[in-house]
């Protein structure tokens, strides 16, 4: 087999990636030698890989600075309505390549670090992830700001800066073992300090009602000190803001009060507040409701909401009213997108101030909330529902416990006077949930406070509506819309898969790249055998690729012309991994069972991280790596069947795997996975989809073409309607032979002789408690894969529906996500503006909107 071109080579093939100049090259190359001598103080004698990395990161980042100083003058003097997207988490990944390619750099910074002598595939895995996300949520969030800036939104993403983002996996002997993340080691050069911004932000204390109000007292102070990160648009001179904060101890911290001998103790103290930041919750789809978890929360409103006014106040607009009517305009000036219920602290947070500090009365503070606020829900398990403790609340917020009391007497009579003596719907549409101990639902504030809610996909919206929050929807059915979740074309296309780009732009143009619903017009080669070859090539080329990189980091020998079927996300039982694992183990038993008959080789790779306190989660890794220790050393399989479970699944990771997969297992519960977006990706990126009707799996079988993705197991009816006659799922072993044999090789100890128990949890868990029903699409999912090999079997025509899915993906850009965000929620429009770049006079601007503002 040939030698797959280097990205590097591939690269000087791709015009999307900017042209190269001699002018730039030379340009780049003192800015590289520069900042190696000035900022980072080496000579090429001492320098290690790290430094030209950093040299490389600033000097990008110096073509990112005129541009960003235009963006937010010019924001400040049209002063368009502020997008804010409120998040507990931004899994950004890495930047330098994002930035490049965002700037039209990426051919010329190559070119330059060719002539220095350097490999730039080297360099760009030097930088570390920026890993402040658990998954779906936080990734989503990322792809977000990257549209916003793109469809050049005046949008600003505001988080906490975690010291510590998701924790590093190892795993020791089959099990997984946590290590901090410490991203921050050798520091960030994409970030910037702006401590002349710091805020104050406010815990504890009593509430005094006085004469002139009610005020908050004696509370204990943390400093929020943020740090901006850039957001480049694609190749429009666009650079947004991402602000984290991050928590500092006032420096009169416990040294104000009685504790006047111990100094040294009261300065060791100051870590107590800076906590704050410290550390990521790793959990997903799940609530943990500790203390420290609500002061994040709040910590990151406060700030956040301090600095929305503060923006507000000084802008043209707010300036110019008087005192008594100067926030009229916020709801027209300010949109603030919540997502999940993770910062809904911002509602009784803002109600505090318009109330308490700028001495607004009720009714139009509230109704100013209201209109300012939207929240999206992104999941229905109700272990994942934020429900905190009154008491834990009246401790820490004590102010804003009352407040939410006011805001729910308020709903609760408006409700009792549209139906009453239904004292059963003001118990279950109550923000307060009595009963045991007292909890705020934080999902019931946000639909209260918001005049926007929306679920992540066409299903799960419904779900949302006629399920989960059925009775808020018949009250105000307006309210509820579906935004379904989308990724961006430019890391998850151009930045991870340039082969497959290109040859997309050879066929049908560049423009895609920013309007991904042009991918239909691929429709027209699905018979074009030379397009035919070539997407087979450029996947065959990824797996190679991918191959060599699991060969050179886990020491593993895998078969490249293998099925590689991909199975990478949270680990949780509602996302089904037992079930691939079940069906490992089936086709392991099949081989045995007759050598000689023909199988479709697999290498079947599951990857992903367990929060640390999911004893089951943290048991199913436990399994796969069980199952791939024999199935992998058993010379009866030889190369036909291998398992690899990758280790430490992150952003950097899923851009080498997903171009290199050709099944994508997307396998949960019907009804149980809000949208999914790694299934977007995979789609883009020239795989083909096994999967239930779930999220947006129904929306992609909608757009492809239901016979074009491997569907299989019960829909939402189904399951509703087994739960309704109750689970069994002995009845299903008890059915199928294959099932049978699997269960009772893991209960065996088959794959844990040396500890022929240590799986009877997983197992009695299958039995007796499977909320997630895995036996019931055990027998349809195990059919459906005998069809997937069957396809696969045939080259010409698996790839000609691969060219059917890619052609079909456009819908599923988060560019086109956030225009319905923008043009339903926030009611801006994008606008197609070109500010001019940092060498250009500045009113050189280009406009292709009618008004010539950002809305």
């Amino acid at each position: 087999m040939s030698r797959p071109l280097s990205d590097q080579e591939r690269r000087k093939q791709i015009s999307i990636r900017g042209i190269v100049g001699a002018e730039s090259v030379a340009e780049l190359k003192r800015g590289f030698n520069r900042h190696l001598h000035f900022t980072l103080v080496k000579d090429r004698n001492v320098a290690t890989p790290r430094d030209y990395y950093f040299a490389l990161a600033h000097t990008v980042r110096d073509h990112l600075v005129g541009r960003w100083i235009r963006t937010q003058q010019y924001y400040y003097e049209k002063d368009p309505k502020r997008i804010y997207y409120l998040s507990l988490e931004f899994y950004m990944g890495r930047t330098l390549q994002n930035t490049m390619i965002n700037l039209g750099l990426q051919n010329a910074c190559d070119e330059a670090i060719y002539q220095l002598g350097l490999d730039m595939e080297e360099l760009e895995e030097i930088e570390e992830d920026a890993g402040l996300g658990n998954g779906g949520l936080g990734r989503l969030a990322a792809c977000f700001l990257d549209s916003m800036a793109t469809l050049g939104l005046a949008a600003y993403g505001y988080g906490i800066r975690y010291e510590y983002g998701i924790f590093n996996q190892k795993i020791r002997d089959g099990w997984q073992v946590e290590e901090a993340d410490d991203w921050l080691r050798h520091g960030n050069p994409w970030e910037k300090a702006r401590p002349e911004y710091m805020l104050p932000v406010h815990f504890y204390g009593r509430v005094e009602h006085t004469a002139t109000g009610t005020k908050w007292v004696d509370t204990q102070v943390v400093l929020a000190l943020p740090y901006d990160t850039p957001v480049p648009g694609y190749m429009n001179n666009t650079v947004n803001t991402m602000r984290l904060w991050s928590a500092r101890a006032p420096n009169d911290f416990n040294l104000r009060d009685f504790n006047v001998g111990d100094y040294i103790q009261a300065v060791l103290d100051r870590n107590l507040a800076e906590n704050i930041s410290r550390v990521l919750y790793p959990n997903d789809n799940f609530f943990e409701g500790k203390e420290l978890r609500l002061k994040q929360e709040y910590f990151v409103v406060a700030a956040t909401l301090q600095d929305i006014i503060r923006r507000f106040k000084a802008s043209k607009f707010g300036s110019t009213d008087s005192v008594r009517t100067v926030f009229d305009s916020f709801p027209d000036q300010v949109a603030i997108q919540l997502n999940d219920t993770h910062p809904a602290m911002a509602i009784p947070e803002l109600m505090r101030i318009f109330v308490d500090i700028e001495k607004l009365p009720w009714n139009k503070a509230w109704d100013i909330t209201k209109r300012t606020f939207a929240y999206t829900n992104h999941t229905v398990l109700p272990e994942a529902l934020e429900r905190w403790p009154v008491d834990l609340v009246e401790k820490l917020l004590p102010r804003h416990l009352q407040i939410i009391y006011e805001i729910n007497q308020r709903h609760l009579d408006h409700i009792a006077s549209l139906f009453p003596n239904d004292v059963d719907r003001l118990r279950r549409m109550s923000l307060i949930e009595e009963g045991g101990i007292k909890r705020i639902n934080m999902a019931h504030l946000c639909i209260v406070g918001s005049h926007a809610v929306n679920g992540v996909a066409k299903i799960h919206s419904e779900i949302v509506k006629t399920q989960v929050f059925q009775d808020f929807a018949a009250l105000e059915p307006e309210k509820f819309q579906n935004k379904t979740n989308g990724i961006t074309p430019r890391r998850w296309l151009l930045l991870c898969n340039p082969g497959l780009a290109e040859l997309i732009a050879e066929k049908i143009g560049e423009d895609y790249v920013r309007d991904l619903s042009q991918l239909t017009k691929l429709h027209e080669f699905v018979d074009d055998d030379l397009f035919i070859r070539e997407v087979a090539k450029v996947k065959q080329e990824n797996k190679v690729k991918f191959a060599l990189y699991l060969e050179k980091e886990y020491k593993v020998k895998i078969n490249p012309s293998s099925m590689f079927d991909v199975h990478v996300k949270r680990i949780h039982e509602y996302k089904r991994q037992l079930m691939n694992c079940l069906h490992i183990i089936t086709m392991y038993n099949r081989i045995r069972r007759d050598p000689a008959k023909l199988f479709v080789p697999r290498t079947v790779i599951i990857g992903g991280k367990a929060a640390p306190g999911y004893h089951m989660a943290k048991m199913i890794i436990k399994l796969i790596n069980a199952v791939a220790q024999v199935v992998n050393n058993d010379p009866v399989v030889g190369s036909k069947l291998k398992v690899i479970f990758l280790e430490n699944y992150r952003v950097s990771l899923a851009e080498k795997v997903i171009p290199a997969t050709d099944l994508s297992e997307q396998i949960s519960t019907a009804g149980t996975e809000a949208s999914g977006t790694g299934n977007m990706k995979f789609m883009l990126n020239g795989a083909l989809t096994i999967g239930t009707m779930d999220g947006a799996n129904v929306e992609m079988a909608e757009e492809a073409g239901e016979e074009n993705l491997f569907i299989f197991g019960m829909r939402v009816e189904d399951v509703t309607e087994l739960d309704r006659e109750g689970y069994n799922a002995q009845k299903y072993y008890d059915r199928l032979p294959e099932l049978k044999q699997a269960i009772d090789q893991i209960k065996s100890g088959f794959f844990s002789p040396e500890e022929p128990d240590l799986f009877k949890d997983v197992v009695n868990m299958l039995f007796h408690h499977d909320r997630f029903k895995v036996f019931a699409d055990y027998e349809a999912y195990v059919k459906c894969q005998e069809k997937v090999s069957e396809l696969y079997l045939n080259s010409k025509a698996w790839t000609k529906m691969v060219i059917k899915n890619i052609a079909a993906a456009g819908k599923f850009s988060s560019d086109r996500t956030i225009k319905e965000y923008a043009r339903d929620i926030w009611h801006v429009e994008p606008s197609d503006l070109k500010i001019p770049p940092p060498n250009e006079p500045r009113d050189a601007v280009e406009d292709k909107t009618p008004n010539g503002t950002a809305a």
